[in-house]
């Protein structure tokens, strides 16, 4: 599909506005989207440290449990 100019090009034989339009929606969206991932990130990874920091302070001030025994138990087959 070729075109004489740049103009005719926009106007797409009548169609440009619908097709413009729909690469505005796309590009604004896809746009709008990276922006929330980024922000959604970002909050994740904030709550994660704030968490992580305070596990690491009330760990601190509590007494911690003895490591896990584990005892071989014998199994008879009779």
């Amino acid at each position: 599909m070729a075109f004489d100019s740049f103009s005719a090009f926009i106007a797409m034989e009548g169609h440009g506005p619908y097709v413009w339009a729909c690469y505005a929606v796309f590009v604004v969206l896809l746009a709008g989207l990276m922006v929330w991932s980024v922000k959604r990130n970002q909050s994740v990874l904030g709550a994660c440290q704030r968490r992580y920091e305070t596990d690491a302070k009330t760990s601190g001030q509590t007494t911690r449990k003895a490591p896990a025994t584990f005892t071989r138990v014998e199994i008879s087959q009779d």
